[in-house]
Protein backbone atom coordinates (compact mmCIF):
# COMPACT_ATOMS: atom_id res chain seq x y z
CA UNK A 1 0.00 0.00 0.00
CA UNK A 2 2.93 2.32 0.68
CA UNK A 3 4.28 1.62 -2.80
CA UNK A 4 0.88 2.40 -4.32
CA UNK A 5 0.62 5.64 -2.32
CA UNK A 6 4.12 6.70 -3.40
CA UNK A 7 3.47 6.00 -7.09
CA UNK A 8 0.05 7.74 -7.06
CA UNK A 9 1.31 10.68 -5.01
CA UNK A 10 -1.34 10.29 -2.32
CA UNK A 11 -1.48 9.40 1.37
CA UNK A 12 -1.72 5.87 2.74
CA UNK A 13 -5.20 6.75 4.02
CA UNK A 14 -6.36 7.65 0.51
CA UNK A 15 -5.21 4.27 -0.80
CA UNK A 16 -7.12 2.60 2.06
CA UNK A 17 -10.25 4.57 1.15
CA UNK A 18 -9.99 3.57 -2.51
CA UNK A 19 -9.83 -0.08 -1.45
CA UNK A 20 -12.51 0.02 1.22
CA UNK A 21 -14.68 3.11 0.65
CA UNK A 22 -14.13 4.25 -2.95
CA UNK A 23 -17.26 6.42 -2.89
CA UNK A 24 -15.58 8.94 -0.54
CA UNK A 25 -12.61 9.53 -2.90
CA UNK A 26 -12.71 12.10 -5.71
CA UNK A 27 -12.98 10.36 -9.14
CA UNK A 28 -9.71 11.79 -10.46
CA UNK A 29 -7.79 10.71 -7.35
CA UNK A 30 -9.44 7.31 -7.35
CA UNK A 31 -8.45 6.77 -11.01
CA UNK A 32 -4.84 7.69 -10.22
CA UNK A 33 -4.70 5.22 -7.33
CA UNK A 34 -6.35 2.47 -9.37
CA UNK A 35 -3.81 3.03 -12.15
CA UNK A 36 -0.98 2.65 -9.61
CA UNK A 37 -2.57 -0.56 -8.28
CA UNK A 38 -2.70 -2.02 -11.79
CA UNK A 39 0.84 -0.90 -12.56
CA UNK A 40 2.22 -2.60 -9.43
CA UNK A 41 -0.02 -5.69 -9.67
CA UNK A 42 -1.04 -4.98 -6.09
CA UNK A 43 -3.46 -7.47 -4.47
CA UNK A 44 -4.87 -6.52 -1.03
CA UNK A 45 -4.18 -9.11 1.67
CA UNK A 46 -7.44 -10.58 2.95
CA UNK A 47 -5.58 -12.05 5.92
CA UNK A 48 -4.19 -8.64 6.90
CA UNK A 49 -7.63 -7.09 6.60
CA UNK A 50 -9.10 -9.79 8.82
CA UNK A 51 -6.44 -9.22 11.46
CA UNK A 52 -7.12 -5.48 11.51
CA UNK A 53 -10.91 -5.76 11.38
CA UNK A 54 -10.93 -8.95 13.51
CA UNK A 55 -13.33 -10.44 10.95
CA UNK A 56 -12.78 -11.47 7.33
CA UNK A 57 -14.77 -10.74 4.20
CA UNK A 58 -15.91 -14.34 4.16
CA UNK A 59 -19.48 -15.58 4.58
CA UNK A 60 -20.33 -19.03 5.91
CA UNK A 61 -23.32 -20.71 4.26
CA UNK A 62 -24.88 -23.65 6.16
CA UNK A 63 -27.61 -25.57 4.30
CA UNK A 64 -29.42 -28.80 5.24
CA UNK A 65 -28.76 -30.75 2.03
CA UNK A 66 -26.62 -29.43 -0.81
CA UNK A 67 -27.57 -32.50 -2.90
CA UNK A 68 -31.10 -31.08 -3.07
CA UNK A 69 -31.23 -28.89 -6.22
CA UNK A 70 -33.29 -26.35 -4.27
CA UNK A 71 -30.30 -25.51 -2.07
CA UNK A 72 -27.94 -25.61 -5.05
CA UNK A 73 -29.95 -22.77 -6.60
CA UNK A 74 -30.06 -20.91 -3.28
CA UNK A 75 -26.28 -21.25 -2.95
CA UNK A 76 -25.82 -19.81 -6.44
CA UNK A 77 -27.77 -16.72 -5.41
CA UNK A 78 -25.58 -16.37 -2.30
CA UNK A 79 -22.40 -16.83 -4.33
CA UNK A 80 -23.34 -14.22 -6.94
CA UNK A 81 -24.22 -11.60 -4.31
CA UNK A 82 -20.96 -12.24 -2.43
CA UNK A 83 -18.77 -12.20 -5.53
CA UNK A 84 -20.29 -8.89 -6.57
CA UNK A 85 -19.40 -7.40 -3.16
CA UNK A 86 -15.92 -8.94 -2.91
CA UNK A 87 -16.79 -11.66 -0.39
CA UNK A 88 -15.83 -15.35 -0.44
CA UNK A 89 -18.21 -18.16 0.61
CA UNK A 90 -17.54 -21.25 2.73
CA UNK A 91 -20.23 -23.87 2.02
CA UNK A 92 -21.27 -26.21 4.83
CA UNK A 93 -23.75 -29.10 4.66
CA UNK A 94 -25.47 -29.86 8.00
CA UNK A 95 -27.55 -32.85 6.84
CA UNK A 96 -30.22 -31.38 9.16
CA UNK A 97 -28.10 -32.68 12.04
CA UNK A 98 -27.65 -30.35 15.02
CA UNK A 99 -24.31 -31.85 16.08
CA UNK A 100 -22.90 -31.50 12.56
CA UNK A 101 -24.22 -27.93 12.43
CA UNK A 102 -22.40 -27.12 15.70
CA UNK A 103 -19.13 -28.47 14.28
CA UNK A 104 -19.45 -26.23 11.25
CA UNK A 105 -20.26 -23.22 13.42
CA UNK A 106 -17.01 -23.90 15.28
CA UNK A 107 -15.10 -24.03 11.97
CA UNK A 108 -16.64 -20.74 10.84
CA UNK A 109 -15.78 -19.14 14.17
CA UNK A 110 -12.14 -20.24 13.83
CA UNK A 111 -12.07 -18.73 10.33
CA UNK A 112 -13.35 -15.44 11.77
CA UNK A 113 -16.04 -15.10 9.13
CA UNK A 114 -17.75 -11.75 8.81
CA UNK A 115 -21.22 -13.25 8.31
CA UNK A 116 -23.23 -16.45 8.53
CA UNK A 117 -26.18 -17.52 6.38
CA UNK A 118 -27.97 -20.53 7.82
CA UNK A 119 -31.01 -22.72 7.40
CA UNK A 120 -31.02 -23.97 11.02
CA UNK A 121 -31.24 -27.68 11.81
CA UNK A 122 -33.32 -26.89 14.91
CA UNK A 123 -35.84 -24.35 16.15
CA UNK A 124 -33.60 -22.77 18.79
CA UNK A 125 -31.35 -19.93 17.67
CA UNK A 126 -29.25 -20.14 20.84
CA UNK A 127 -26.18 -21.60 19.03
CA UNK A 128 -26.06 -18.42 16.92
CA UNK A 129 -26.21 -16.03 19.88
CA UNK A 130 -22.43 -16.03 20.46
CA UNK A 131 -21.85 -14.88 16.89
CA UNK A 132 -24.46 -12.13 17.18
CA UNK A 133 -22.88 -10.99 20.47
CA UNK A 134 -19.48 -10.81 18.74
CA UNK A 135 -20.90 -8.58 16.00
CA UNK A 136 -20.99 -11.25 13.28
CA UNK A 137 -23.76 -10.58 10.75
CA UNK A 138 -26.28 -13.45 10.80
CA UNK A 139 -29.20 -14.08 8.44
CA UNK A 140 -31.70 -16.93 8.57
CA UNK A 141 -32.18 -18.49 5.15
CA UNK A 142 -35.49 -20.10 4.15
CA UNK A 143 -36.56 -19.64 7.75
CA UNK A 144 -39.04 -17.18 9.23
CA UNK A 145 -38.27 -17.62 12.94
CA UNK A 146 -39.30 -14.32 14.54
CA UNK A 147 -36.23 -12.60 15.96
CA UNK A 148 -35.03 -9.02 16.30
CA UNK A 149 -31.38 -10.12 16.42
CA UNK A 150 -30.89 -11.26 12.83
CA UNK A 151 -32.15 -10.73 9.29
CA UNK A 152 -34.18 -13.41 7.53
CA UNK A 153 -35.20 -14.30 3.99
CA UNK A 154 -37.98 -16.84 3.65
CA UNK A 155 -41.00 -17.94 1.64
CA UNK A 156 -44.60 -17.96 2.84
CA UNK A 157 -44.75 -21.75 3.26
CA UNK A 158 -48.20 -21.69 4.83
CA UNK A 159 -49.51 -20.09 1.65
CA UNK A 160 -47.69 -22.76 -0.37
CA UNK A 161 -49.47 -25.51 1.54
CA UNK A 162 -52.81 -23.78 0.97
CA UNK A 163 -52.17 -23.47 -2.78
CA UNK A 164 -51.49 -27.22 -3.04
CA UNK A 165 -54.63 -28.13 -1.09
CA UNK A 166 -56.86 -25.70 -2.99
CA UNK A 167 -55.63 -27.05 -6.32
CA UNK A 168 -56.43 -30.66 -5.39
CA UNK A 169 -59.75 -29.81 -3.77
CA UNK A 170 -60.70 -27.94 -6.94
CA UNK A 171 -60.04 -31.13 -8.89
CA UNK A 172 -62.43 -33.03 -6.63
CA UNK A 173 -59.97 -34.93 -4.42
CA UNK A 174 -61.34 -35.74 -0.96
CA UNK A 175 -58.69 -38.17 0.36
CA UNK A 176 -55.23 -36.61 0.19
CA UNK A 177 -51.93 -38.00 1.42
CA UNK A 178 -49.37 -35.72 3.10
CA UNK A 179 -45.84 -37.04 2.55
CA UNK A 180 -43.31 -35.11 4.63
CA UNK A 181 -40.05 -35.37 6.54
CA UNK A 182 -39.57 -34.65 10.25
CA UNK A 183 -42.26 -32.30 11.61
CA UNK A 184 -39.72 -30.32 13.66
CA UNK A 185 -38.42 -28.77 10.43
CA UNK A 186 -40.14 -25.33 10.49
CA UNK A 187 -40.83 -25.27 6.74
CA UNK A 188 -42.53 -28.68 6.90
CA UNK A 189 -44.71 -27.59 9.82
CA UNK A 190 -45.78 -24.40 8.01
CA UNK A 191 -46.60 -26.22 4.77
CA UNK A 192 -48.67 -28.74 6.71
CA UNK A 193 -50.54 -25.96 8.53
CA UNK A 194 -51.48 -24.37 5.21
CA UNK A 195 -52.54 -27.71 3.77
CA UNK A 196 -54.78 -28.49 6.74
CA UNK A 197 -56.36 -25.04 6.71
CA UNK A 198 -57.33 -25.25 3.04
CA UNK A 199 -58.31 -28.92 2.95
CA UNK A 200 -61.53 -28.53 4.94
CA UNK A 201 -63.88 -31.41 4.14
CA UNK A 202 -61.08 -33.65 2.90
CA UNK A 203 -59.43 -36.54 4.75
CA UNK A 204 -55.68 -36.10 5.16
CA UNK A 205 -53.57 -39.27 5.40
CA UNK A 206 -50.22 -38.70 7.14
CA UNK A 207 -47.26 -40.47 5.47
CA UNK A 208 -44.08 -39.74 7.48
CA UNK A 209 -40.67 -40.01 5.82
CA UNK A 210 -37.44 -40.29 7.80
CA UNK A 211 -35.74 -37.61 5.66
CA UNK A 212 -36.59 -35.16 2.90
CA UNK A 213 -35.02 -37.39 0.23
CA UNK A 214 -36.09 -39.50 -2.73
CA UNK A 215 -35.03 -42.74 -1.06
CA UNK A 216 -36.88 -41.96 2.17
CA UNK A 217 -40.01 -41.09 0.19
CA UNK A 218 -39.84 -44.35 -1.76
CA UNK A 219 -39.65 -46.32 1.50
CA UNK A 220 -42.45 -44.32 3.15
CA UNK A 221 -44.75 -44.65 0.16
CA UNK A 222 -44.08 -48.39 -0.08
CA UNK A 223 -45.16 -48.77 3.55
CA UNK A 224 -48.26 -46.64 2.98
CA UNK A 225 -49.38 -48.71 -0.01
CA UNK A 226 -48.73 -51.95 1.90
CA UNK A 227 -50.95 -50.62 4.69
CA UNK A 228 -53.79 -49.82 2.30
CA UNK A 229 -53.28 -46.20 1.20
CA UNK A 230 -56.52 -45.20 -0.51
CA UNK A 231 -55.87 -41.57 -1.41
CA UNK A 232 -56.48 -40.20 -4.89
CA UNK A 233 -53.93 -37.42 -4.40
CA UNK A 234 -50.65 -36.75 -2.63
CA UNK A 235 -48.99 -33.52 -1.47
CA UNK A 236 -45.24 -33.80 -0.86
CA UNK A 237 -43.19 -31.43 1.31
CA UNK A 238 -40.57 -31.11 -1.43
CA UNK A 239 -39.97 -32.28 -4.99
CA UNK A 240 -37.47 -34.98 -4.02
CA UNK A 241 -40.18 -36.62 -1.91
CA UNK A 242 -42.55 -36.37 -4.88
CA UNK A 243 -40.08 -38.16 -7.18
CA UNK A 244 -39.59 -40.91 -4.62
CA UNK A 245 -43.35 -41.33 -4.25
CA UNK A 246 -43.82 -41.54 -8.02
CA UNK A 247 -41.15 -44.24 -8.19
CA UNK A 248 -42.82 -46.33 -5.47
CA UNK A 249 -46.34 -45.90 -6.83
CA UNK A 250 -45.30 -46.70 -10.40
CA UNK A 251 -43.55 -49.84 -9.23
CA UNK A 252 -46.82 -50.86 -7.57
CA UNK A 253 -48.77 -50.36 -10.81
CA UNK A 254 -50.33 -46.97 -10.06
CA UNK A 255 -50.63 -44.45 -12.90
CA UNK A 256 -49.84 -40.77 -12.39
CA UNK A 257 -52.17 -38.84 -12.46
CA UNK A 258 -54.95 -41.26 -13.49
CA UNK A 259 -54.83 -43.15 -10.17
CA UNK A 260 -53.01 -40.68 -7.91
CA UNK A 261 -52.40 -36.96 -8.49
CA UNK A 262 -49.15 -35.62 -7.03
CA UNK A 263 -48.07 -32.11 -6.03
CA UNK A 264 -44.44 -31.38 -5.13
CA UNK A 265 -42.85 -28.34 -3.50
CA UNK A 266 -39.89 -26.16 -4.62
CA UNK A 267 -40.23 -26.54 -8.42
CA UNK A 268 -36.62 -27.61 -8.93
CA UNK A 269 -35.30 -27.76 -12.50
CA UNK A 270 -36.05 -31.48 -12.83
CA UNK A 271 -39.75 -30.94 -12.09
CA UNK A 272 -40.64 -29.82 -15.60
CA UNK A 273 -38.57 -32.47 -17.38
CA UNK A 274 -39.59 -35.55 -15.37
CA UNK A 275 -41.25 -38.51 -17.12
CA UNK A 276 -44.50 -37.11 -15.74
CA UNK A 277 -43.94 -33.33 -15.47
CA UNK A 278 -44.56 -32.45 -11.84
CA UNK A 279 -47.12 -29.98 -10.54
CA UNK A 280 -45.23 -28.09 -7.86
CA UNK A 281 -45.20 -25.05 -5.58
CA UNK A 282 -42.51 -22.77 -6.99
CA UNK A 283 -40.15 -20.95 -4.63
CA UNK A 284 -37.85 -18.13 -5.83
CA UNK A 285 -34.71 -20.10 -4.96
CA UNK A 286 -31.98 -17.92 -6.45
CA UNK A 287 -33.65 -14.72 -5.25
CA UNK A 288 -33.89 -16.15 -1.74
CA UNK A 289 -30.15 -16.73 -1.55
CA UNK A 290 -29.25 -13.42 -3.17
CA UNK A 291 -31.50 -11.45 -0.78
CA UNK A 292 -30.16 -13.16 2.35
CA UNK A 293 -26.54 -12.64 1.28
CA UNK A 294 -27.19 -9.00 0.42
CA UNK A 295 -28.52 -8.35 3.92
CA UNK A 296 -25.47 -9.95 5.55
CA UNK A 297 -23.12 -7.99 3.31
CA UNK A 298 -24.91 -4.74 4.16
CA UNK A 299 -24.53 -5.45 7.88
CA UNK A 300 -20.83 -6.32 7.57
CA UNK A 301 -20.13 -3.14 5.61
CA UNK A 302 -22.22 -0.78 7.75
CA UNK A 303 -22.87 -2.37 11.16
CA UNK A 304 -23.67 0.89 12.95
CA UNK A 305 -26.48 1.92 10.61
CA UNK A 306 -27.79 -1.54 9.74
CA UNK A 307 -31.41 -2.37 10.58
CA UNK A 308 -32.44 -6.04 10.57
CA UNK A 309 -34.99 -6.98 7.91
CA UNK A 310 -37.40 -9.87 7.38
CA UNK A 311 -37.97 -10.49 3.67
CA UNK A 312 -40.75 -12.92 2.74
CA UNK A 313 -41.30 -14.12 -0.82
CA UNK A 314 -44.57 -15.48 -2.19
CA UNK A 315 -44.77 -19.01 -3.68
CA UNK A 316 -46.64 -19.90 -6.88
CA UNK A 317 -48.57 -22.95 -7.99
CA UNK A 318 -47.20 -24.38 -11.26
CA UNK A 319 -49.65 -26.89 -12.76
CA UNK A 320 -48.28 -29.69 -14.93
CA UNK A 321 -49.29 -33.22 -15.92
CA UNK A 322 -48.96 -34.93 -12.50
CA UNK A 323 -52.39 -33.71 -11.33
CA UNK A 324 -55.83 -34.27 -12.79
CA UNK A 325 -59.48 -34.38 -11.77
CA UNK A 326 -60.73 -37.40 -9.84
CA UNK A 327 -61.92 -39.98 -12.39
CA UNK A 328 -65.62 -40.79 -12.42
Amino acid sequence: MKDVARLAGVSLGTVSNVLNRPDVVAPATRSRVEAAIRSLDFVPSAAARAMRARRSRVVGLIVPDISNPFFTAVARGVEDACLEAGFAVILCNSDENAAREDRYLGVLDSQRVGGILITPARKSLKPLSRFIDQGVAVALLDNDTATTEACSASVDDELGGRLAAEHLRGLGHTTIGWLAGPSDIPQVAEREAGLMAAAAGARIVQIPAAQMTTTAADEAMERAVSQGFDGTALVCANDLLAFGAIRALTRRGYRIPQDVSIVGYDDIDFASSAAVPLTSIRQPKYELGFAAASMVIAEVDNPASHAHQRVKFQPQLVVRESTAAVPA
